[in-house]
């Protein structure tokens, strides 16, 4: 009864009217169905129907990773602070209409049990399983996604852009419902990477809102909506909607314990200001069982707690009082303490295959408000000589403890994308280069503490932000903040918390940012180093990306080299082929190389994490991953604890 799987070229290569189901799909008797001892007291009580009655009629039917589980327990895992909501995400919203593989390597059926392709690859029809309910018992159909994506995310009112995830050829998709489980979505074009994109974290739109309970705060659906927006004292409509029923990447989609879900757990104790933890339970209504016909999730609870610091998160992992974490703790650096005291906290150390291109991309913004920066910025001969400038070799050696070596952004060597030059130029270290071409640019002129100065007077200096959420990047701006002053460049450092630092992305309030940089073994689900496609990641240039997201209505228009690659890019989306789709993205990556816009670092080690040894059914190979995103499509809820 395991699940039938389906590899990335076969989504792609195979259109036509394939359906692509589960292999799961025959419903059992209700009486081969179990459930959770404290649901079954509710039955008990009369406060719940029997479980037969509140799971789809075919239930997707998962395998877990070692063996069925037992119910109960409640799994610990650490949230950093109050900006921390997509750690949640990570590990409970998983539950889109399909979702990743285990090993990342192809989709499979989630909410819906199938669907079909045309043979332009432009219509998907997705069959939703029959029976389907949410948290709160009501029923999920296709009314839901209707909802979630006419009324919601295609309602400029709520998003003045809609998210790039669901257009082609420039133009959102008509979704339109065929029955009450069966829906369409129509696309203007081609768009080979559709279903793929419905597993990543950007692409659970359709199954995020009930319009049961949702409803109630759009205009749409209550006439007196601005009632609810006077007394909630709210901005209008859509912000009160955000604060009701959230959105993927915003807090308020865990502060409201009221709204409905499709997630194995639901909130118990909101994430809200003020709070030291947030608790989650079992959902009643949750439609995946075992093979043996067992409801899932086993664990009965999540409990995570708010720790501000990450070495407290780290004394917390080694005292044995987190059963999982990965985030916060996978510095390299914490490895030896962790692995020094695994018997103590009875845990084992994980490493997990990370699939980023760089541990640290150095995004250098070509849209920065200092004009005279900016202008070098511009200056592939300065971003040649940033990069020669940067020991990449000390930076591995101290920071990634030797495990790691020197690398750009391009794709690991194993990807079919891999590409030498965007991989391992100007990666040696050469501070005698580096400063010869800043002299041919006539940057000769120094101060008295031997910065450069721009030709008309002023240090040449450059704000650089990034999130002390991440000690490693810390570590590796101070070296390089010691490698670029000896080619006459300073380097000033502005670390803070996630909020603040994305608060001074999304404004351009900086020069140089550094983040994690994906692309290593997923390039073309997280592009946002190549090509400016991201509203939030591809900060070589977010003014480029609105530019690109509104069609030029916003933004600044990119340079031509970028915008052929964008223009490449809309062409890779509507290719009809993989062997078309391959020619246009290597397009993409070699020109990205010609241009040299982001700095990388050091090519990734293992990422760094803990397992409590009583928790079974944890895939230890789970890709480190946002698109990923982990450890979600490696299914917490057939976690269980030994007995």
């Amino acid at each position: 009864m395991s699940q039938k799987t389906h590899s990335r070229s076969a989504l792609h290569a195979v259109f036509g009217t394939v359906a692509f189901a589960s292999g799961a799909l025959l419903a059992l008797p209700a009486a081969a169905y179990q459930e959770a001892p404290q649901l079954a007291a509710l039955v008990k009580e009369g406060k719940l129907p029997t479980v037969d009655k509140r799971l789809p009629e075919k239930p997707d039917v998962v395998k877990p990773v070692d063996k069925v589980g037992s119910y109960g327990g409640t799994l610990r895992s650490a949230l950093r602070g109050n900006g921390d909501h997509n750690a949640i995400l990570r590990l409970v919203g998983n539950q889109g209409l399909v979702r990743w593989n285990l090993d990342f390597q192809g989709v499979s059926p989630n909410l819906a049990e199938s669907w079909t392709v045309s043979k332009d690859g432009s219509e998907f029809v997705f069959k939703l399983r029959k029976g389907l309910k949410w948290s709160d018992g009501s029923p999920f159909t296709a009314d839901d996604i209707l909802f979630s994506m006419n009324d919601v995310v295609g309602n400029k009112q709520f998003l003045s852009q809609v998210p790039s995830q669901y257009t082609a050829d420039g133009k959102y998709a008509e979704i339109t419902k065929i029955d009450d489980t069966t829906v369409k979505f129509k696309f203007a074009g081609s768009y080979r990477s559709f279903l793929e994109q419905l597993s990543t974290p950007l692409g659970q739109h359709p199954t995020l809102y009930s319009k049961n309970y949702c409803q109630q705060f759009h205009p749409k659906y209550n006439p007196k909506v601005q009632e609810l927006v006077s007394a909630a004292k709210a901005q209008d409509w859509a912000a009160l909607f955000r604060a009701r029923c959230g959105d993927i990447e915003i807090v308020t989609r865990w502060g409201n314990p009221d709204k409905p879900t499709m997630d194995p757990w639901v909130i118990a104790e909101p994430y809200s200001g003020g709070a030291t933890r947030v608790a989650l339970r079992r959902n009643p209504y949750f439609w995946q069982v075992d093979t043996a016909g067992n409801q899932l999730p086993y664990i009965d609870n999540l409990q995570l707690p708010i720790i501000s610091e990450v070495e407290t998160i780290v004394l917390a992992a080694i005292n044995g009082q987190l059963d999982f974490q990965v985030r916060h703790i996978d510095n390299i650096q914490n490895r030896p303490v962790l692995a020094e005291n695994a018997a103590k906290g009875n845990y084992k150390v994980l490493s997990l295959p990370g699939t980023g291109a760089t541990s640290i991309g150095v995004f250098l913004n070509q849209s920065t408000t200092n004009p005279k920066l900016r202008e070098l910025m511009r200056n592939k001969e300065f971003r040649i000589a940033l990069s020669e400038g940067m020991d990449r070799k000390e930076i591995n050696d101290i920071v990634f403890l030797g495990q790691g070596e020197p690398w750009q952004i391009g794709p690991r060597k194993q990807h079919k994308y891999y590409n030498e030059k965007l991989a391992k130029q100007f990666t040696a270290y050469d501070p005698k280069d580096a400063n010869a071409r800043l002299d041919k640019m006539g940057l000769t002129q120094r101060d008295p503490q031997g910065f450069r100065q721009y030709k008309d007077g002023g240090r040449i200096a450059m704000n650089v932000i990034a999130s002390l959420a991440y000690p490693s990047h810390i570590e590796a701006l101070e070296l390089m903040r010691k490698h670029w002053a000896k080619i006459g460049v300073e380097l000033v450092i502005r670390a803070s918390e996630r909020t603040l630092f994305y608060d001074r992305a999304n404004n351009n309030d900086y020069d140089i940012s550094v983040d994690a940089l994906a692309g290593g073994l997923d390039p073309t689900q997280n592009p946002r180093g190549f090509l400016a496609v991201h509203p939030q990641e591809s900060r070589q240039s977010l003014l480029w990306v609105r530019w690109y997201e509104s069609k030029g209505k916003t933004g600044e228009e990119p340079p031509a080299s970028m915008k052929k690659r964008l223009d490449l890019y809309d062409q890779w989306k509507d290719a009809a082929t993989d062997s078309e789709a391959d020619s246009l993205f290597r397009q993409i990556l070699a020109i990205s190389a010609d241009e040299l816009e982001v700095l990388g670092t050091v090519a990734p080690p293992g990422i760094t994490g803990v397992r409590s040894n009583k928790l079974i059914n944890v895939y230890d190979r789970m890709p480190w991953s946002w698109v990923y995103p982990t450890p979600g499509p490696a299914l917490p809820q057939t976690w269980a604890f030994t007995r």
